[in-house]
């Protein structure tokens, strides 16, 4: 058996492409294009990477990208008046504070203080409460990727085992709500669990998200199951590298021969993160604006 290869990158351009022709939609029917505000404190390179990434992509799909650059000496103070004044600014539909901040600024409060319904990331207590009891409200976009990427190759996914490995509040609690709401059984695996190759050995699906290169071993699977990795982790340099190649949470060479499908490491889930951001803050434009947000988004 060789797996099927999930290809997130060919999915999540089909996404943003989507996002973009309802992006100009919503643009003529509201007389003005979303926006979202991504806000940047400090120096760190990977969260510079990442705010330029969502900057070109937010612009591509036809949206208003704001940039809020601040020194990373700046205060809570100063970073929580800002998100106050764009709560209250008509003109941006989604509010992203990129993490991790620096050291001094609690960052529980300042996600705290960004308005649930411009909340793109997902991460407002608000939100994970609408998904822990079913209401409409914003997911995490990590999960969310991941859960269109299965519904696209599995359909219905009712009476599926799932295994989650991993527990945080940005992926896995949020993805095994996600997979609980599909009528799938679900398992959450993590550091305590006791015999894990068994646990993960029953699963049709398993999501590893857990942050460990490789830690899922081929011979822990189900012959036949659906694997999504979203971890990404850089292993160090072999003799003659520059630096150590990117790998996820699984065996992806062993797991290639007995799973049914894999996400690849990168070019699967990562991918899928930015596409989902961009769709959840145009879905935020749509309702800020009262309009119900099309259906294939």
């Amino acid at each position: 058996m060789t797996a099927e290869i999930i290809d997130g990158k060919a999915f999540a351009a089909k996404l943003r492409e989507r996002v973009g022709e309802q992006a100009h939609a919503f643009t003529k029917a509201a007389g003005r294009k979303a926006g979202l505000a991504v806000v940047l404190v400090g120096e760190d390179p990977a969260s510079q990477v990442y705010v330029r990434s969502k900057h070109r992509a937010t612009v591509a799909a036809g949206m208003e990208s704001y940039e809020h650059r601040l020194s990373a000496d700046t205060d809570a103070t100063e970073l929580l008046v800002l998100v106050e004044r764009l709560n209250k600014d008509n003109a941006v539909d989604g509010i992203l504070v990129q993490l991790p901040l620096p050291d001094g600024i609690d960052e529980q409060a300042v996600i705290a203080a960004i308005s649930p319904d411009k909340d793109v990331d997902g991460f407002h207590v608000t939100n994970a409460g609408r998904l822990a009891v079913g209401q409409s409200g914003f997911v995490p976009c990590t999960p969310l990727g991941c859960m269109m990427l299965l519904t696209d190759r599995l359909g219905d996914l009712s009476g599926l085992e799932a295994v989650v490995i991993g527990r945080s509040n940005i992926v896995g609690k949020p993805m095994a709500q996600l997979l609980l709401d599909a009528n799938a059984t679900i398992t959450i695996a993590h550091s305590r669990t006791k015999d894990l190759p068994a646990v993960v050995g029953r699963a049709d699906i398993v999501v590893a998200a857990v942050g460990r290169a490789e830690m899922v071993k081929a011979d822990w699977l189900k012959d036949g199951a659906t694997v999504i990795d979203v971890g990404i982790n850089r292993l160090p340099p072999a003799e003659g590298e520059e630096k150590g190649r990117l790998v996820g949470d699984v065996d992806y060479a062993g797991a290639k021969a007995r799973a049914g499908a894999i996400t690849p490491v990168p070019g699967g889930v990562g991918p899928m993160t930015i596409a989902v951001l961009l769709r959840n803050t145009l879905v935020a434009a749509y309702r800020n604006e009262g309009l119900e947000p099309p259906e294939d988004l």
